[in-house]
């Protein structure tokens, strides 16, 4: 299925409301920031970013007239000090601003922000955003059901991402895979299932091959690979249930391909319900605070009323609960995926724990 098809074509924005607000104070996301998204947008000129194989990359490096730029790079070392560090000017002296890089395609268009440490020449990235009540859920859930916590803040229409390491799915699948061995592609495979699994569950869309990267750590005589969504914009927001499993864009086709070259279908079945578990012990281990947050996504908008409708009928067409058909909102429809899976978990576990007791 083409992407046209597959989703819409321009995704609407949603304003974090009041209590989204109030609980991102509580967890000190919400954060008094020195600079807005909207004054990056001042740039003067731009040239185009490419790659190493003299390829567009989508970026621009934007620079700023020289009044603007001395207040632009005071406030981005804030930032970073922010995020990284206390907060405090005590680093800025050490800091950099090598680039500002302004992505022109998606829907969020963010700021690529390039800090180096002049004493050492390390280097790291963060990202300027407007603020968009989906992809806040979406950094959040990520935080908490994923097996990365993830650093961001917001202030009002102005999101700080951290940069998520790794080597883009897109460029892995084409430069990386073909050089992969056996057991690493099946590694692989097992990894692009177990993430498959973990989008579909907590409604993460359009994770195409640019919008994850594949983390590889080496380990004693042999690299373990793991996958990490890097692109929340699309969190409850589509209406058809393919959104959410990567499997189904075509960029993934060749990840996909090793799944059914490499894993017989009990194994894929196997690491399904291992990711499930995984997930499950995660929302019950976070339940005080993931509770506070899907509390708050049921009574928000933050998605249009055919999509939750089409959502919520597919849903029931796959578990058979006619709770989904009645959901109104896209956090009631999240809220019964997590309910399902946690609720799955505690009666496979307490089966378990009663034939225990009855061998005993």
């Amino acid at each position: 299925m083409s992407e046209e098809r597959l989703m819409s074509k321009k995704k609407l924005a949603y304003p974090v409301n009041e209590q989204l607000d109030a609980y991102l104070d509580h967890y000190n996301r919400k954060i008094e920031i020195p600079i807005f998204y909207e004054d990056l947008l001042r740039f003067s000129g731009s040239i185009v970013v490419y790659d190493s194989n003299d390829e567009d990359t989508l970026w621009i490096r934007v620079y700023y007239s020289e009044s603007d730029r001395q207040d632009i790079d005071l406030s981005l070392k804030k930032v970073y000090s922010i995020l990284h560090s206390d907060g405090s000017n005590s680093i800025i002296q050490y800091l950099n601003v090598d680039a500002v890089d302004y992505c022109t395609f998606g829907n969020s268009k963010p700021f690529r922000i390039k800090i180096r440490n002049i004493l050492n020449d390390n280097f790291t990235y963060f990202y300027v955003k407007k603020t968009d009540a989906s992809r806040v859920y979406g950094l959040e859930l990520e935080h908490m059901l994923s097996p990365y916590n993830l650093n961001f803040l917001v202030y009002k229409d102005t999101l700080i991402e951290e940069h998520i390491s790794g080597i883009p799915g897109d460029v892995f699948i084409k430069e990386f895979l073909p050089k992969c061995t056996e057991s690493e592609k099946a590694q692989l495979a097992k990894e692009f299932v177990k993430f498959n699994e973990r989008c579909m569950i907590r409604l993460l869309g359009d994770m195409r091959s640019y919008n994850y990267v594949i983390v590889p750590t080496h380990d004693f005589d042999h690299v373990v690979y793991k996958i990490r969504a890097i692109d929340f914009d699309q969190q409850c927001y589509e209406g058809k249930l393919k959104v959410y499993r990567p499997q189904f864009f075509k960029e993934n086709f060749l990840m996909v391909d090793l799944v059914r070259r490499k894993l017989q279908q009990n194994s894929v079945d196997q690491y399904k319900v291992e990711e499930r578990s995984i997930v499950a012990k995660r929302i019950i281990s976070s339940e005080d605070r993931i509770e506070q947050l899907i509390k708050i996504c049921r009574e928000d908008d933050i998605s249009l009323v055919e999509n939750i409708k089409l959502l919520g009928s597919q849903i029931y067409d796959l578990t058979l609960d006619v709770k989904f058909r009645r959901c109104k909102t896209m956090g009631e429809i999240l809220s019964l995926a997590l309910d399902f899976v946690k609720r799955n978990y505690e009666n496979v576990s307490m089966k378990q724990i009663i034939e225990q007791r009855i061998k005993i």
